[in-house]
């Protein structure tokens, strides 16, 4: 069975736009097992009741930003080895180095394209 039959994929995103553009993509890919989340608070519920293998999330958001959301799955013993994917239109270093240092795995810069979705997620989990 390939990897994009079995992954769980959690996006969290407060715009319903950004949500829909990277489902799709992953629905192009071949992977069918997707979650989304408004913000981070609703992921870390849904998470709690359905582990994920990946959670690519936004940036900025209300109630609890990107890194936020990181830094609480780092600190969970049932969320701290699931693979994280920041996605921001505000790529500054100091908000990518900030991210490394709390354990993420990969980040892409909005916009951007599929296939660079795709290059960001395989650089975490593998070939879809």
């Amino acid at each position: 069975m390939a990897l994009r039959d079995q992954i769980r994929i959690m996006v969290v995103d407060d715009m319903s736009t950004s949500r829909g553009l990277i489902t799709q993509a992953l629905d192009a890919f071949g992977v069918r097992n997707v979650a989304t989340a408004e913000n981070g608070k609703e992921a870390l519920h849904h998470l709690a009741r359905q582990p994920a293998h990946l959670v690519i999330s936004d940036y900025n958001m209300p109630e609890m930003d990107g890194l936020q959301l990181l830094h609480y799955l780092r600190g969970t013993p049932q969320t701290k080895g699931v693979g994280f994917v920041l996605i921001t239109g505000r790529a500054e270093q100091q908000i990518i180095d900030h991210g490394k240092k709390l354990g993420m795995n990969n980040y892409l810069k909005k916009p951007f394209q599929p296939d660079e979705l795709r290059n960001c997620i395989e650089a975490v989990v593998g070939k879809l």
